[in-house]
């Protein structure tokens, strides 16, 4: 029986694929769908917004339409499925999201490992200032002046095994998890940066999975509410250390 009355209406190019409105959803009206959120069907969403308030993108609003009513029971039937797909799937936690997979890499065997050629690099730090995560860095700070700056999720240096030798030598880091974190902090932060501090070029370094794509979003909007046209290049990063892409951009 369609209706009217509100629900929650979905802008996908705002959605990061987070996942965080999906655990929230107490109906389990959201899931993800090619790493954005989707609405299931309509007669599981109550058009409450719980969900509101854990979008860090701002991608979801509760809009007035002619929908299909809610129904107790069919939210009842859709939890106890998600249940039971639950109890006979542990590859992935229950919020659905893809950054939460569970995986494990085959190692090297002992012959394979004595086979392989002895390489002789350097490994001292590239690392030039000091703090590294976002919210500790002051917009202020003498080191991001005319600095070439690495924004990078705080993942990339632990799954990409050269982050210092091909990623950080020359740069200012600042490192964060645009999942976990306050983005709209994160976004207003950069806005001071790139008003006051004339930085030369950026380069954001993030995970492949669909979480870790807020990075280049974050940026992207400092820049536009600065003011400002950087060079800049995206990096992705694959979960077993490899480079997937890079791409630059015309500043």
């Amino acid at each position: 029986m369609k209706v009217s009355r509100k629900i929650i209406e979905i802008d996908e190019e705002l959605c990061n694929g987070c996942g965080d409105c999906i655990i929230t959803c107490a109906e389990g009206a959201l899931e993800l769908v090619d790493g954005k959120a989707r609405l299931v069907g309509e007669k599981y969403c109550d058009g409450l917004g719980a969900c509101l308030g854990e979008c860090p993108t701002g991608a979801l609003q509760v809009i007035d339409r002619v929908v299909d009513d809610f129904d107790e029971i069919a939210v009842e039937h859709r939890l106890e499925e998600l249940k039971n797909a639950e109890g006979k799937s542990q590859d992935t936690l229950p919020c659905g999201c893809p950054s939460t997979q569970i995986r494990t890499f085959a190692q090297p065997s002992a012959c394979q490992k004595a086979n392989t050629p002895v390489t002789h690099s350097s490994v001292d730090s590239t690392l030039s200032t000091w703090p590294v995560q976002i919210r500790l860095v002051p917009p202020t700070a003498p080191f991001l002046k005319n600095a070439d700056l690495l924004v990078a999720a705080d993942c990339t240096p632990v799954a990409y095994p050269a982050f210092h030798r091909d990623f950080l030598e020359g740069k200012v880091v600042m490192v964060g998890c645009p999942k976990f974190d306050d983005v709209q902090s994160y976004i207003e932060k950069f806005t001071e940066i790139f008003k006051s501090a004339h930085i030369r070029s950026v380069t954001t370094v993030f995970m492949e999975v669909p979480c870790c794509h807020g990075l280049p979003f974050i940026v992207k909007k400092a820049m536009e509410a600065a003011g400002k046209s950087i060079p800049l290049e995206h990096v992705i990063i694959g979960v077993q250390g490899q480079i997937i892409s890079r791409e630059k951009l015309v500043a």
